[in-house]
């Protein structure tokens, strides 16, 4: 199955809502209010995965200045700092259907491949503890438990840091 990675489009947010709230508990998972939110702060930082004719998953982030992802930054985009030195991964969405097929992994590594042209010093994200191995093999290094309490879980600071 041939996998393609774009910048989204305006006009795909509801979609976009439909796949996160399938990717995320409820308590996770960004509102169609936020994606449009997101997506009119910094659409040129959400990349889609299309299959078949379809967008099959997402990966989104504003950019910022500290090497960490701080929880207000979910729920307000004026944090985005276009020309800041860290891109951030709010979200990694695959439809489950479309797993375990690598277009996660395409996803991130795209999204690391642009920052790193825009001369970026690197990509930060949280994520769970059973996807730490995940980003691992991607690049990233585990700095431990996240300050962050979104959505009540237990987050993991990850951190791709260029040279």
């Amino acid at each position: 199955m041939e996998i393609k990675i774009r910048n989204a489009f305006m006009e795909e947010a509801e979609r976009l809502a439909e796949i996160e709230a399938e990717c995320f508990p409820k308590a996770e998972a960004a509102s169609l209010e936020e994606i449009r939110e997101r997506m009119e702060a910094f659409l040129e930082r959400f990349f889609v995965a299309e299959a078949e004719g379809k967008v099959v998953g997402f990966i989104n982030g504003g950019v910022t200045d500290k090497p960490e992802l701080p929880d207000e930054f979910y729920h307000n985009t004026g944090l985005h700092k276009p020309e800041g030195e860290y891109q951030t991964v709010f979200g990694l969405d695959v439809l489950p259907a479309y797993r375990h097929q690598k277009i996660a992994g395409k996803l991130l590594d795209f999204m690391v491949a642009i920052a790193r042209e825009q001369g970026k010093k690197g990509v930060i994200l949280t994520c769970k503890e059973h996807l730490i191995h995940f980003y691992e093999r991607h690049g990233f290094v585990n700095y431990g438990v996240s300050a962050s309490e979104h959505g009540g879980a237990v987050w993991y600071d990850m951190r791709n840091l260029f040279s």
